[in-house]
């Protein structure tokens, strides 16, 4: 088993397709890694991420915008033997995303909509309708990605 680097931009994007949450690193107040694990949407290489409009991870990224994105998926226990244990490892594919939080304006509705649109159209082909006081009471995280690569864990030997 062999770990391989992802370089193909369309594989790359083939695993955030494939994950249903991501987990964001971001630095908290003190300096310590605060992660968490977040519904997204993807377009045009940036990742749209959506919370309250206020509260500790806002906080924390007024103060350091930069992130580290991670996706996983395609998780499978392989072995090469079953009854030796250090022969074990988790079959995956990963991505990590590193970038800058940029909001959306909070009284841009139109922006917030379409932002939304791609959050939800990254869990549904079905279109919505949201209200002004829902909008309102958002924040749009958009990550431009400044850094993607990508991993394959306990891939067979490629001749």
């Amino acid at each position: 088993m062999k770990t391989y680097t992802i370089d193909d931009q369309n594989k790359l994007e083939e695993v955030l397709a494939a994950c249903d949450i991501c987990y964001v690193g971001i630095t908290d107040l003190e300096g310590n890694p605060y992660v968490l694990p977040m519904n997204f949407g993807y377009q045009d290489g940036k990742i749209y991420l959506h919370s309250g409009p206020t509260g500790s991870s806002i906080d924390m990224l007024a103060r350091n915008s930069r992130v580290c994105i991670t996706f996983c998926t395609d998780r499978e226990l392989t072995c090469q033997h079953p009854k030796m244990a250090c022969s074990y490892r988790m079959k995956a594919k990963s991505v990590i995303c590193r970038g800058n939080v940029t909001f959306l304006p909070d009284d841009d509705l139109t922006a917030k909509r379409a932002a939304l649109d791609i959050l939800m159209h990254h869990y549904t082909d079905r279109d919505f309708v949201y209200s002004d006081p829902a909008v309102r009471n958002v924040r749009i995280w958009v990550v431009g990605i400044d850094e993607i690569s990508g991993r394959e864990y306990a891939a067979p030997f490629k001749k």
